[in-house]
């Protein structure tokens, strides 16, 4: 149970072990990891372990006065916190694996440090998990930035669980890939107020893959191997959180999870080349995954933030070079409609059509 501030200057010797044991790799993001940590401290059930795992290349991100007054905070509400630091850098997909075999309690969540959750999200999680008995549920984080740009075009592949959630096999050429839309922007808020979905309530939906914000069954990510794949692809990747849960939803099922109370911190990304999707690259993958030429939408509009719309095709392809996208991002906006571009989404379906 939460320590209110009242008896935060009380000795507390009973020993507690948590439900979910909360991961958050980081690296070089102290500002954004002290509001992560904020969001955290606001969550009252289930009881929680904070593991934070940091790679940045100097200083420790809990030498920043902000993070370390928020680890004091959980810590006075009664949470335990372990700091780890692990270098050299080997890929997400290896920071993830050492942070799962940390992992001991009967759930967990891979919080990124950049995500702040609203307050009872964290029950929710638990609770929706908990219910529906699948491998792992999310909330995708939301950019409030854009709550006042409603793309209901966006929602046409929403779909929720009416029953329980069923094992899944989703590869890139599937029809299930093309949920991927429903992510992006703020369009689950706008969906969650569209279904009139009130305060207490929650619905799971069915998923391309969650980001950011994702608690999975320990064990169930564990029985499919977790992050282990991390020596089979090369260090430099994205996408292993794809390939983690496409594999735990093909023998459990996952759901994402309505309302999202997750918020992304929209900070630029500390992984610009995503050139290497880890579940093209995975060579026990090769069978069930198709290679793509074309890079995902939603990472191509990672190297396109800060653009002021309209825009047109060489602006974009100017933006993405200073942000340092690659080769293949670069010959995605090439072949682009040489036109103004009036929003976002009008670039990722041009994308996605090319």
């Amino acid at each position: 149970m939460l320590r209110p501030s009242s008896h935060w200057g009380v000795a507390d010797g009973t020993a507690r072990g948590a439900a979910v044991d909360i991961l958050i790799p980081t690296y070089e993001r102290p500002e954004e990891l002290a509001v992560t940590l904020a969001g955290l401290a606001a969550q009252s059930d289930p009881d929680f372990r904070v593991v934070i795992s940091d790679q940045s290349s100097n200083t420790v991100a809990w030498e920043s006065p902000a993070v370390a007054a928020m680890v004091r905070v959980l810590k006075a509400q009664g949470r335990v916190v372990e700091l780890l630091r692990h270098v050299p850098r080997n890929g997400m997909a290896e920071h993830r694996q050492f942070m799962l075999d940390h992992a001991t309690a009967e759930n967990v969540l891979f919080l990124d440090d950049d995500v702040w959750l609203e307050p009872e999200s964290l029950k929710r999680l638990d609770e929706a998990l908990g219910q529906l008995g699948c491998g792992f549920v999310g909330m995708a984080p939301q950019g409030l930035s854009y709550i006042a740009d409603k793309r209901p075009e966006r929602a046409t592949s929403f779909s929720p669980w009416t029953g329980p959630v069923q094992p899944e096999r989703i590869t890139p050429d599937t029809a299930a890939f093309q949920r991927w839309p429903l992510h992006s922007a703020a369009n689950l808020v706008h969906l969650s107020a569209d279904l009139g979905i009130r305060a207490g309530q929650w619905l799971a939906y069915r998923i391309a893959w969650l980001g950011g914000c994702v608690m999975y069954r320990t064990s169930a990510l564990k029985e499919v191997g977790g992050f282990g794949f991390w020596t089979d692809i090369p260090p430099t990747h994205a996408g292993e959180d794809v390939l983690a849960q496409w594999r735990v939803m093909e023998k459990y099922g996952g759901a994402g999870i309505l309302p999202s109370g997750a918020v992304h911190l929209e900070a630029p990304t500390t992984i610009p080349d995503r050139s290497v999707q880890a579940y093209n690259e995975y060579p026990k993958g090769k069978e069930t995954s198709v290679m793509n030429d074309v890079p995902n939408p939603i990472q191509i509009q990672k190297f396109l933030g800060g653009i002021d719309y309209p825009a047109n095709r060489e602006t974009l392809i100017a933006r993405a070079k200073e942000s340092g996208a690659d080769d293949n991002v670069i010959s995605a906006l090439e072949k682009l409609p040489d036109k103004e571009y009036g929003r976002p989404t009008d670039v990722s379906e041009a994308i996605s059509g090319t």
